[in-house]
């Protein structure tokens, strides 16, 4: 990635975001929030996979309530999503959350937003502008089926942006994050290029209501992708109709993608062809679970082919390819046994259960 954007550090919780701190990856609660039980069981799976920030939504004022007791019991900073009913707001903030998303295309009235905003700056709480294209106060109407121009839709986004920063810079508040989401990427990535030169508060990507995750975590990777290369971006969360957990699985691997210095394991495996001759798709899915216990860096290979297995996979730092009826084992291009091929991936199970124990107890001293 080139070298990040600057822009001013915000506080979540106990989490940095923006200036020289780590890109943060997050995601948002599926769970009924008036469930606090079950909203408090979704955060915690999401912290076992280093989901570092997670955001609640808050419909109703049941919600709101259920926010004290959710607050008190996470193990990661709550942001409260706040729609249309700004008493909500308040009473999240009452109830102790370390953030706030507010969509400018939904709560207009400039004494509701001061009222927020005197709260927010009194008990130091954060809060995101979030900008969606869809739901813009002004936004450019669609005639005849088509879609308004991009142009016309970016230029919206950054004036509901800015309008919004003016209000909350008018308050002297500047404990600031801003999102400009789309369903679409290239609708996202232009409407972040275009307010990235324009603000110093750290930016949150996203492309909003990507899709199931097969679609979604292509769009999301696309526009995520694309932005981060170009040091756009401070914390992102992927949005798919799916398992929260997900969303956070394939954050880490969009980062990691980009990164020349990934922050937790890499599995490499040959796309399968006419040579293979054992049956690799199980073994994938095996050592692919085995990895989500291990926290280092390392790059982990399933190759289908013993001839090629080792070349292909040199720059792993371990790895299996299988043949014929067996396989072999290699560590950094170098073969280190033989295994006849139901013992091929136990074998690798045991190195990498090796290395997340190692891993463990790094972690507890």
């Amino acid at each position: 990635m080139r070298p990040r954007r600057k822009c001013q550090p915000v506080r979540v919780g106990d989490v940095i975001v923006g200036g020289a701190a780590p890109i943060v990856v997050q995601s948002m609660t599926k769970a009924d929030t008036r469930d606090a039980a079950a909203t408090l069981e979704e955060i915690a799976r999401l912290k076992d996979v280093d989901c570092r920030i997670v955001r609640v939504a808050v419909p109703t004022r049941e919600a709101a309530e259920a926010m004290i007791e959710i607050k008190r019991k996470s193990p990661l900073p709550i942001i409260a999503d706040i729609h249309y009913d700004y008493p909500l707001a308040l009473l999240a903030m009452k109830a102790g959350v370390d953030g706030l998303r507010l969509n400018p295309g939904n709560i207009r009235d400039p004494d509701k937003v001061k009222e927020i905003t005197a709260m927010a700056k009194e008990r130091d709480i954060p809060i995101r502008i979030g900008v969606n294209s869809g739901s813009l106060p002004g936004r450019p109407k669609e005639g005849e089926g088509r879609r308004p121009p991009l142009d016309q839709v970016v230029e919206a986004m950054v004036s509901a942006a800015l309008g919004h920063i003016r209000i909350l810079e008018s308050l002297d508040f500047n404990q600031i994050k801003v999102s400009m989401k789309a369903s679409d990427p290239p609708t996202m990535i232009a409407a972040n290029r275009a307010i990235a030169g324009k603000i110093y508060y750290p930016l949150h990507l996203g492309v909003t209501e990507a899709g199931p995750p097969g679609t979604g975590s292509v769009k999301s990777a696309v526009g995520i992708g694309v932005l981060l290369e170009e040091g756009i971006g401070d914390t992102i969360r992927v949005s798919l109709a799916g398992d929260s957990v997900q969303e956070v699985e394939v954050g880490y691997g969009i980062v990691n993608a980009l990164s020349e210095k990934p922050t937790g394991p890499n599995l490499i495996a040959c796309p399968m062809c006419g040579r293979l001759e054992i049956d690799m798709l199980p073994m994938v899915a095996e050592v692919e679970k085995a990895l989500k216990k291990i926290k280092r860096p390392i790059n982990v290979s399933v190759m289908g082919c013993v001839v090629n297995g080792p070349g292909e996979g040199q720059h792993a730092d371990i790895g299996i390819a299988g043949g014929k009826g067996k396989g072999i084992l290699f560590k950094h291009g170098k073969i280190v046994g033989t295994f006849p091929e139901k013992e091929l991936v136990p074998a690798l199970l045991r190195e990498l259960d090796a290395i997340a124990r190692e891993d463990e107890q790094k972690l507890a001293s």
